[in-house]
């Protein structure tokens, strides 16, 4: 560890001793008789530069792009980067992500590079005898969508960054040609996804390595896993551009590999696609403003529906983790999930209303929650002018988070995946990117859970060119126009309850982020019906919310979130969930 970086993974902090320990201590005594969330802005005293991702390796790249003259833009894309070779299970190049980002000089950003479905994709393609097929949403080369992570990460590199993208895709490519040591949680991916991922060709040297992984007794193998292919294609892109990626051999191989086996993308899919500018999603919740990502991600209109129908109750009155407070939560949760099987969409292709987010219907949705008992919310609600007051588009005028901070004012959150466990399970030839399977995450037929068993509608169905719903939350917090939170995570629909829930604690009960992200976790998304509760909490919990009428179902744990924030010390503080083996690191 270099002198001068504290490290908080695992909900743990060390700081190396110093000569400056003494100064820091005195800095900090300072701090804390300000407002904590006043301390840091601009260019003020404290850590230079924060990240927060779901691997140490990740981190380490954010913080040397910061180091090698970089801003938190730079760290980010180093970040993602990284994550495709010793994360690539989550996600990669063969993907898709939101960023979010609020600039030193105020500007807020959403730039979505989420995929696209080829433009010979129709309503029924998984319809087989009148009835949906999963498999072919969720394996195979006909789940797949165009990738769109590299566009938006060279967007975001080339307009705001400092680095040249040429930089982190070299760093990347020397770890993927060395290799590295896979964690446990990489091991177990592979061997829970072996079989499907005979999609692989056999001779890729990737898959070689992946065998050699099922292969193994669990928690065993402690070789380091070395994928020359993906280096290549890194190198690639570094050397050819961006243009290379999506009008060059890479797509060529794709489209001729996925075509052989059934496939629909086309070369003309690949060279047409483009990230997408959208205006962030502003809400607030006492006092503070929530920023968070728009449509084709549900994720910034149901964080700000649910906190803004939380807004009406006191729940730091009722306790922090009590039944009430859970149950309360849990009852906005169903609300927003309900509007969210019907209205949202790709913007582009459907009109999602922005009345979902108007305080006078956010008031009447949360009338409906009784303190004392679980109500049956049958579906959406009504937003006020549904067909007229519509988010902007061009038209209509399992994933992982990472976040990063700098000293300038620069706050960045990027939500990134290529859907479930390796994807679609194919590997292009040649190249060992793994390819996405977003297409699941499209409606095959209204009404029909998709894999992590969230339902839609119409808004949501198969069209050529169509983005796919996600649920993807990246999102800053800012107080007095301040930032104080970036936050966001990775678990399907679970993303958007557990930003909520670090939202709440940071907010309503004056948490940091690392205990913040320390507090145990729920999950209501209406259908099924059920509240999911992590096993931590106790029988007590479950009995509480059992008499108020709720379902209940066990998990060992709910998702992945990562955050950098300003700490009850007042200074940055990077936070990486104690439930993965993830790293928080300060420069």
């Amino acid at each position: 560890m270099n002198k001068g970086m504290t490290m908080g993974g695992k909900g743990r902090s060390t700081r190396m001793p110093g000569p400056g320990r003494w100064m820091g201590l005195l800095l900090g005594a300072i701090l804390l008789a300000s407002p904590w969330w006043a301390a840091v802005d601009g260019a003020a005293a404290g850590p230079r530069g924060a990240v927060a991702t779901v691997h140490p390796e990740a981190t380490r790249a954010g913080i040397e792009a910061m180091k090698a003259g970089g801003n938190a833009v730079d760290a980010t894309v180093a970040a993602a980067l990284m994550l495709g070779v010793v994360d690539g299970h989550n996600s990669g190049l063969g993907g898709g992500c939101f960023i979010l980002a609020r600039l030193a000089d105020g500007r807020a950003l959403a730039i979505d590079g989420r995929e696209t479905a080829p433009a010979l994709a129709t309503r029924d393609l998984y319809l087989r005898d009148g009835r949906v097929d999963g498999r072919l949403s969720q394996h195979g080369v006909l789940a797949a969508g165009v990738p769109g992570e590299l566009a938006a990460l060279a967007h975001l590199a080339t307009n705001f960054g400092r680095l040249p993208l040429a930089w982190s895709l070299e760093r990347a490519a020397r770890v993927a040609e060395k290799g590295f040591v896979p964690g446990r949680a990489y091991q177990g991916r592979v061997r829970a996804t072996h079989e499907e991922l005979a999609w692989a060709p056999a001779d890729a040297p990737e898959f070689a390595e992946f065998r050699r992984i099922w292969a193994m007794p669990s928690g065993r193998g402690r070789w380091r896993l070395k994928q020359p292919e993906l280096a290549a294609t890194y190198r690639s892109v570094a050397s050819g551009g961006v243009q290379s990626f999506y009008q060059g051999p890479m797509a060529r191989r794709a489209v001729d590999f996925t075509s052989r086996h059934g496939g629909l993308m086309r070369e003309e899919d690949w060279s047409g696609y483009r990230p997408r500018l959208r205006q962030p999603v502003r809400t607030t919740y006492r006092g503070h403003e929530i920023v968070g990502f728009p449509p084709p991600s549900s994720g910034g209109v149901h964080v700000g529906q649910i906190l803004g129908m939380l807004e009406r109750l006191d729940l730091r009155a009722m306790g922090e983790d009590s039944p009430e407070m859970v149950h309360v939560v849990v009852e906005a949760m169903k609300r927003a999930f309900a509007d969210r099987a019907l209205w949202l969409g790709d913007p582009d292709h459907v009109r999602v209303p922005q009345g979902l987010l108007s305080k006078d219907y956010l008031d009447a949705r949360a009338a409906g929650i009784d303190a004392g008992r679980s109500t049956d919310v049958r579906g959406a609600g009504e937003p006020p002018s549904a067909t007229v007051d519509v988010f902007e588009s061009e038209r209509w005028r399992h994933t992982t988070h990472f976040s990063a901070v700098d000293a300038e004012g620069n706050w960045v959150a990027c939500t990134a995946t290529v859907n479930t466990s390796f994807g679609s399970k194919v590997v292009v030839p040649g190249t060992g990117l793994v390819l996405n399977n977003e297409m699941d995450d499209f409606a095959a037929a209204p009404g029909v859970p998709n894999y992590f068993g969230l339902v839609g509608s119409e808004a949501n169905a198969v069209a050529g060119g169509k983005r796919p719903l996600s649920s993807m939350s990246p999102t800053v917090v800012l107080r007095d126009g301040r930032p104080v939170l970036v936050v966001g995570a990775a678990g399907g629909p679970t993303i958007i309850s557990q930003a909520v829930l670090a939202i709440i604690r940071v907010v309503d009960f004056g948490h940091g982020p690392r205990e913040a992200l320390k507090g145990r976790r729920f999950h209501h998304q209406w259908r099924p019906d059920e509240v999911v509760l992590e096993r931590s909490w106790g029988p007590r919990m479950a009995e509480a919310l059992r008499s108020r009428g709720h379902a209940v179902r066990w998990v060992d744990s709910l998702g992945a979130t990562q955050a950098v924030g300003v700490g009850v010390g007042g200074t940055l503080e990077a936070a990486s969930d104690p439930r993965v083996e993830g790293l928080g690191a300060t420069w």
